[in-house]
């Protein structure tokens, strides 16, 4: 990644080139150059550089107009235990005899976290009782200093980065993480024992995408730090589903004249923010000015923490720190060492050097510092007296307040820093357990060199660089838990950049933004549960949420794609997974298709029934005038419709469908044709018509052929239905919104056949409703009219509301035509079996055909009486109110009687059809019985 040039600090680098090059620096005012530029040297055989801001700031930096010295301010507690880490391990070296032969010295500069300064310090360390001259080559470029420790920030180590490549003086730093740093074009001496910002930016976006946080909110410095990594997590939050709701940028100097009130903005763009989550890629002193401006508005949020300040400590012990919510950082990997804790306890100088920092700090714990016993001290000095300031503090008693104020184990990546230098400098004097024999005033190349090929162990791991110069060992996730009025850090999980994946270490821990275990939300709009996919809006995290279609599923939460269900499956709206289609038919052991069965098995078994009582009582009056013959077929055609009705049950095939329709065409025809006939032959027997009309009628009267004929008819649609347009398993597919595959018949591609064979049977029952109703007037003693018209009725009643029904009931077609046939045969056993066999199982016995005519006789006397007719036309009316009346002379009824008598129980049982040619009803010697 490259960064932005700042002119000043390009001439900055040209003027320290040209002094650096042009001979050895002169006296500042008579005192010695080192003491006057740093603060802290300790004399060695070899020398490292150290470089620390112990100072947070030069103060009147935009003041500034001639080349001056530096003034810093605001002493910088953890800076000093980083720099005292780097001091310590140095000394553990030197203890441990690892360099036999050779001591290691230091020289500890203050960069005041300013560039410039830092420079400065470059061009003293390089020119440290040296005498340099301008060269075209400087491969055998010998300073005393082999390598520099440092810088912290990286818009310093940058700036310093670019000198030392003049020379190819190692740079290894273990806090800058600048992905710019990791370019070895631009950086080729460069490099560090901690992660770069790629990765860092990579865990931050990970953690939120595990959170669930896609709506979050940046703040960062406008240093080269800021920059890089903030344009690194927008890469990475990409990837990740993360969206900005806002970003912004803070001066990284803190002396700016703008900064209070450019916090204030940034505070009041976080309160108006929906976003919950804010990530402060910022430096601690900026992060501590941030918070004091939300605490004015007791705004709370879900603070992530960069690795610049997430291991602050006069952060964690701010005034109100846990009032802004909660706080999740990244840092380095660390281990804490109890004899640097011992080291810190009883701060010494290094014999034969001296060390300015640890006399400020003790003059800070004793209140003696001349800063902050002015009369205005700065902000940060009055923090220092409030906790560092102790009145019984003696200097050189052990003091354990760095142990309680700092975290002492994160200083771990500085320590590990000068290990990686003392085996590489084992490894180029090639140093056995007795001497080392290398040159020890060597080229500072040759030791770069070696830093990149190092492998070694320390603290129980291995530590290497990569090719690009940086460790790869990880990051720790740290919580700041409550403690007391303050934070501490709280080690919940790791990320492992190896693998790009963050282990949490499981235990639960209470948010105090939600005051539970469950995790703060920070969406822009709700998740979309499994079964609904987003629709994205203006931004990738602002979206609706719809439904998967028909055949279509989602089993995540917010997708993006409904995904298409595979072959033989299928899902409705909203489903999270795609299943086969349940078949469905009517099975055999569901309910409905029991009671269906089971009517058309009691159906069966009452024409059984009545079969018997119908041969039983074949010679009462009522069974005469059933006519039983006619009747049986009648009974043998509805039982082929009720067995029809079994094989509308089960899984269908194409023979079922074909033979169900067809039993249940022919059973009926042949019940309906009989009725016909019993219709025809009232219609013949009672009604009036012409002489010849009549004649032509009755020679039509042949009940055999009529049924025969009839069904025969119904036999010739049911074969043509067969032929072209055959019934068979539908096969249509099933509904988009249904999950059943119905298996059920097709009645035909056009459905013809099937209307015209229903229409056929409907004929016919139509006809025979006609005809009875036509003969309803006729007496009941002696026709059917009445059943033959409620049956018929109720078939067509059944039928007509069947269609409609059929039709619009797509999955219930079977069923419905099953209980259509069963309706339609049973209205036919109780309207016109059952009152026949209750006539004769409990009628009268006393109702003979004499005392029936007597009945018809006594009424039509009556009539005579009243005058209803002259006397030379008396007559018996049979129907008293029908309009077409069947007129017997009176002088004739004796003979009537005598001959109606006569009649046989094989003939009609009816009276006589009445002779049109004279006066006298003759005796009809042709029965009109079938």
């Amino acid at each position: 990644m490259r960064m932005q040039r700042e002119p000043s600090l390009l001439i900055m680098m040209l003027l320290l080139l040209l002094l650096l090059l042009g001979g050895p620096p002169a006296p500042v005012r008579g005192c010695d150059f080192a003491q006057t530029v740093c603060g802290a040297h300790a004399p060695g055989d070899i020398l490292l550089g150290i470089m620390q801001p112990c100072h947070r700031k030069v103060t009147a930096v935009q003041d500034r107009v001639s080349p001056g010295a530096f003034h810093c301010s605001d002493f910088d507690l953890s800076s000093l235990v980083r720099s005292m880490a780097v001091i310590h391990e140095i000394q553990q070296v030197n203890a441990a005899g690892f360099l036999p032969g050779l001591r290691l010295g230091y020289l500890l500069c203050d960069t005041c976290s300013y560039a410039s300064k830092a420079l400065l310090n470059a061009e003293h360390m390089l020119a440290f009782n040296r005498s340099n001259h301008l060269e075209c080559d400087n491969s055998d470029f010998r300073p005393a200093v082999k390598v520099v420790l440092g810088a912290q920030y990286s818009e310093v180590t940058i700036a310093l980065a670019k000198l030392l490549n003049v020379y190819m003086v190692p740079l290894l730093s273990s806090a800058s993480t600048s992905p710019e740093l990791s370019d070895k074009l631009l950086h080729p001496a460069f490099i560090r024992t901690v992660p770069s910002d790629i990765h860092q930016t990579k865990a931050i976006a990970s953690i939120m995408s595990y959170y669930d946080w896609n709506w979050v909110g940046v703040v960062y410095g406008d240093d080269d730090y800021g920059k890089a990594a903030f344009q690194s997590f927008l890469w990475d939050a990409e990837e990740n589903g993360v969206c900005l709701s806002y970003q912004e940028t803070l001066h990284h100097y803190l002396d700016h004249s703008q900064n209070d009130r450019r916090i204030q903005q940034v505070a009041e763009v976080i309160r108006s923010s929906r976003a919950q989550v804010v990530l402060l890629i910022l430096k601690a002193e900026l992060v501590e000015l941030l918070f004091k401006e939300m605490l004015k508005t007791n705004t709370s949020r879900v603070w992530i923490a960069s690795d610049a300040w997430s291991r602050s400590s006069a952060i964690a012990q701010m005034d109100g720190i846990n009032e802004v919510g909660d706080i999740l950082g990244f840092t380095f990997v660390s281990f804490r060492s109890q004899s640097f804790d011992d080291f810190l306890t009883n701060l010494t100088v290094t014999e034969g050097g001296y060390n300015f920092f640890i006399e400020e700090y003790k003059n800070l714990r004793s209140n003696c510092s001349a800063e902050c016993g002015s009369s205005n001290p700065p902000s940060k000095c009055v923090d220092l007296l409030k906790y560092a300031c102790d009145s019984s503090y003696s200097p050189d008693q052990k003091d354990d307040y760095l142990l309680k104020a700092t975290d002492t184990s994160e200083p771990f990546p500085h320590r590990v820093a000068v290990w990686a230098v003392a085996h590489a400098l084992k490894k180029l004097l090639r140093c056995n357990s007795s001497s080392c024999s290398g040159e020890v005033d060597f080229p500072p190349w040759k030791l770069l060199q070696e830093l990149k090929n190092i492998r070694f162990e320390f603290e129980n791991q291995m530590y290497f660089f990569d090719k690009n110069g940086d460790f790869v060992n990880g990051y720790d996730l740290i919580l700041w838990e409550k403690h007391g009025s303050g934070r501490r850090l709280e080690k919940f999980g790791k990320y492992s950049i190896l693998n790009n994946r963050i282990e949490l270490d499981g235990k639960e821990f209470t948010w105090l933004s939600t005051e539970n275990v469950s995790t703060p939300q920070s969406r822009c709009s709700e998740s979309c549960r499994p079964g609904w996919v987003k629709k994205i809006l203006n931004i990738s995290c602002c979206y609706t949420c719809i439904e998967c279609e028909e055949g279509t599923y989602s089993e995540d939460w917010d997708v993006q794609d409904c995904k298409t269900c595979p072959n033989e499956t299928w899902s409705l709206k909203g489903y999270t997974h795609c299943r086969p289609r349940s078949e469905f038919f009517l099975r055999w052991t569901e309910p409905h298709p029991l009671t269906m069965i089971a009517a058309a098995a009691f159906g069966v078994l009452l024409l059984l029934v009545i079969l018997v009582i119908f041969l039983v009582y074949r010679n009462s009056l009522p069974m005469k005038q059933a006519e039983v013959r006619l009747s049986c077929v009648m009974m043998a055609g509805l039982a082929v419709s009720f067995a029809s009705v079994v094989l509308f049950m089960g899984r269908p095939t194409v023979h079922i469908c074909r033979a169900r329709q067809t039993m249940y065409a022919m059973g009926f025809t042949l019940c309906v044709s009989c009725i016909l006939v019993k219709a025809y032959r009232t219609f013949l027997a009672f009604l009036p018509f012409g002489q010849l009309l009549h004649k032509r009628l009755h020679k039509l009267y042949k009940p055999p052929v009529i049924i025969v004929v009839l069904t025969s008819l119904q036999a010739v649609i049911c074969l043509l239905w067969l032929i072209f347009d055959s019934p068979d398993v539908d096969d249509k597919p099933p509904s988009a919104q249904s999950m059943r595959k119905v298996l059920e018949c097709k009645e035909g591609n056009t459905y013809i056949g099937f209307g015209v064979m229903l229409g056929y049977i409907a004929l016919l029952a139509l006809i025979g409703f006609l005809l009875a109703f036509k003969g309803r007037k006729v007496p009941q003693e002696f026709s059917e009219t009445g059943y033959i018209i409620f049956s018929m009725l109720m078939y067509l009643f059944v039928w007509v509301c069947f269609i409609p029904v059929y039709i619009t009931s797509e999955e219930d077609g079977t069923r419905v035509q099953a209980s259509a046939i069963l309706v339609s045969s049973y209205g036919i056993i109780f309207c016109h079996f059952l009152p026949k066999c209750y006539a004769a199982l409990w009628a009268s016995k006393s109702d003979t055909m004499e005392n029936i005519l007597d009945r018809w006789r006594a009424k039509s006397e009556k009539e005579d009486r009243d005058g209803a007719t002259p006397p030379s036309e008396r007559s018996v009316t049979l129907s008293t109110t029908s309009t077409s009346s069947f007129l017997w002379r009176s002088e004739t009824q004796s003979t009537i009687t005598s001959r109606l008598s006569d009649v046989s129980c094989d003939s009609v049982c009816f009276p006589p059809l009445p002779s049109r040619s004279g006066s006298v009803v003759t005796k009809r010697t042709r029965s009109l019985s079938l």
